[in-house]
């Protein structure tokens, strides 16, 4: 290979640039030229591509966000759209393509890859991690940090006002940040999609918490199925007499912010290994880190197996939460 590209789609996850910086570093030791292509897929069909030099990615690897910004493609959906996009990577003279993002992103590189066989790596990148095949998706460490920086801060007010907190965070239908948030900030009560309890049992639950604690915090995942954070909250004080309840969406402030080291530590070897394996000639595969390894498996496992949580640490949450 002579010319690689790489891009960022989907929601942007702190550590993203520690992951580009990494890939563009790595490929010039072996005098492969690398081009940036900006707004994701939309960015491909628009033949967005710019020139990225290891120069160019310095002092970038503490930002978080997307240096090559990130945006949504209905048109990368169309079969025209991705004949575009292929007729953009041809022209460009681009020999293999690394793509960082979360399912959707990587769904999206599997039909585009199949379609035109076309050599495809990519990197899981998303806060949520839910992808399969990796320990931890790049972003979700610093979006865990920044849940209990938050939590730390509302407990105070919980505390002060005696008030049952209801704290909703993102993750769509995975519980993993919930439940690793939850559990690190101390969190009375975590509930997520994957675990799903009656609301009578749930409201029982806050209420004997409720009378050993004055306040309490409830991590709420978004995927749970018991309403929007605000019926909720209405739910549990129409149910438990003179209780006092708030809630506080944490919204997209999750996505954003410095990374943690981990993050970028994380980045920073996904990347290494995206290109070893690109130049290999490996194609249609994900680059993961699972059990302190490498862990590379295909696109299509890592879109089509559903990644669990961990059913021990929740256990372990419900025993020490309570007391």
């Amino acid at each position: 290979m002579k010319n690689i590209a790489v891009l960022t789609s989907g929601g942007d996850s702190p550590g993203m640039n520690a992951a580009i910086r990494s890939i563009v570093r790595t490929v010039h030791q072996s005098n492969v030229k690398v081009q940036g292509i900006q707004y994701g897929y939309k960015g491909l069909i628009e033949n967005n591509f710019i020139k990225l030099t290891p120069s160019n990615v310095g002092n970038t690897i503490h930002i978080g966000g997307t240096l090559l910004k990130s945006a949504r493609s209905k048109e990368f959906y169309k079969k025209e759209g991705r004949k575009v996009a292929y007729k953009n990577l041809k022209k460009n003279n681009i020999d293999g393509l690394i793509i960082l993002g979360g399912d959707g992103s990587l769904t999206g590189a599997l039909i585009f890859s199949n379609e035109y066989n076309f050599p495809i790596i990519g990197i899981p990148c998303t806060i949520d991690n839910d992808i399969y095949g990796t320990d931890h998706s790049i972003g979700f460490a610093t979006a865990r940090e920044t849940i209990v920086s938050a939590v730390d801060k509302i407990r105070d007010t919980a505390s002060s006002h005696d008030r049952i907190f209801i704290v909703e965070v993102m993750g769509r239908n995975s519980g993993n940040l919930a439940l690793e948030a939850g559990i690190s900030s101390g969190s009375e009560m975590i509930l997520i999609p994957e675990i799903h309890l009656d609301i009578d049992t749930i409201i029982n639950n806050i209420s004997k918490i409720n009378k050993k604690k004055k306040s309490i915090i409830i991590i709420y995942a978004e995927g749970c199925k018991y309403g929007t954070g605000y019926e909720f909250a209405n739910t549990i004080e129409n149910k438990i007499k003179n209780s006092s309840v708030r809630f506080s969406i944490l919204g997209h402030i999750q996505r954003g912010g410095i990374p943690v080291p981990s993050d970028r530590i994380l980045g920073s070897i996904l990347g290494y290994k995206a290109i070893e394996i690109l130049l290999k000639g490996k194609s249609k595969k994900m680059i993961g880190y699972k059990n302190m390894d490498y862990n590379i498996i295909s696109i299509e496992d890592s879109i089509s197996k559903h990644k669990n949580i961990d059913t021990k640490l929740y256990e372990i949450a419900k025993i020490i939460s309570k007391q």
